[in-house]
């Protein structure tokens, strides 16, 4: 939990990840190129005392993973978001063996979510089931652009990925990240396009379709999006960096998606390792929209604050939120 200026702020960390992109687990030139594009956001984005060497952000340690979100990093529960790029990396990026070890460790502070592929057809519907029966899976994460074989990307609206949302809501599994965002080398860019997002959200109205990344650089489309699918939400992570490097584009972010999709549908999230929840949280907490912008976008107030740091979350993921967090401890409130 984070505390200042009497108020209290609930941390959901809804996007962090264990990944292993060392070179003894790259197979190829693309797996090499893939972690060197993650440093380079994480190069470009963070202030420069929160930058780690390349050998580091390759593969982090356990130890690393819990002291930096738990310890220093106010993180009341963090959420795991898989990606196994199976392609570039001979035992897969993620570290599921290790998170779920962690999560063994931390099970009031560490929610897994898993994966699916639909060009795994039967046998991954087949292992989403066994997932599913061998623990609580609350949600999944997943990645459109990611190659298998000859194919580079895939969409949510393909027949095999709809009857996976179907399984997904058979089985309870209700909370659905998509990686719709930036792209990464060398994943193509029109592969992570949001325009699929509309039929599922309709077709599917029982599951929550979080958008992680919020479309960016599409961030338009996504919220004409969202403001018509209300089981549609946005994921802050990549975009709140912008905060330290580009304040007034994360004020027009935050701006749009606060107008279209309202305060109750934004989550929090560092993206970890790319980024440390430490100063992510600082930062927002004192962040506030340029007065100059506030005629159109408002202010940001603590309960809003509350709300994108974790509340939202945690109203997704059933979590238990502290009394002293889930409303205004202050009197005294920004004007809206």
């Amino acid at each position: 939990m984070y505390s200042k200026d009497g108020e209290n702020y609930f941390i959901v960390d809804g996007h962090v990840a264990l990944w292993d992109g060392s070179p003894q687990n790259q197979a190829n030139r693309y797996g090499k190129g893939f972690i060197e594009c993650f440093y380079d956001y994480h190069r470009n984005l963070s202030p420069a005392e929160w930058v780690w060497p390349l050998e580091k952000f390759m593969k982090y340690s356990e130890a690393d993973f819990v002291h930096d979100l738990f310890e220093t990093g106010y993180v009341d529960t963090a959420i795991f978001q898989p990606a196994y790029l199976s392609d570039f990396y001979t035992h897969g990026f993620h570290r599921r063996d290790a998170a779920l070890a962690l999560c063994g460790q931390y099970p009031d502070k560490l929610v897994l979510n898993e994966a699916w592929d639909p060009r795994y057809g039967e046998a991954g519907l087949e292992r989403l089931e066994a997932l599913a029966a061998a623990r609580e899976v609350k949600g999944v994460k997943l990645y459109t652009a990611e190659w298998k074989g000859d194919s580079k990307g895939w969409k949510l609206t393909d027949e095999w990925s709809c009857r996976y949302l179907a399984k997904c809501e058979e089985l309870g599994i209700r909370n659905i990240h998509i990686h719709k965002g930036p792209t990464v080398y060398p994943l193509n860019r029109d592969a992570f396009d949001v325009a699929d997002v509309d039929d599922v959200a309709t077709a599917f109205p029982g599951l929550n379709f979080i958008i992680e990344h919020v479309g960016l650089p599409r961030l338009e489309d996504f919220c004409w999006i969202g403001t018509q699918e209300p089981n549609v939400y946005g994921g802050l992570a990549v975009a709140i960096p912008f905060m330290h490097s580009r304040p007034r584009y994360f004020a027009q972010i935050i701006g749009e998606l606060l107008y279209w999709l309202d305060e109750d549908r934004i989550l929090f999230g560092s993206d970890y390792a790319i980024w440390h929840p430490k100063w992510l949280v600082e930062q927002f907490v004192d962040f506030q929209i340029p007065q100059d912008m506030q005629s159109e976008y408002g202010v940001l107030t603590p309960d809003v604050k509350r709300k994108i740091l974790g509340l939202n979350a945690a109203k997704l993921y059933d979590l238990k939120v502290p009394a002293e967090a889930s409303a205004s401890s202050s009197t005294d409130r920004v004007p809206a």
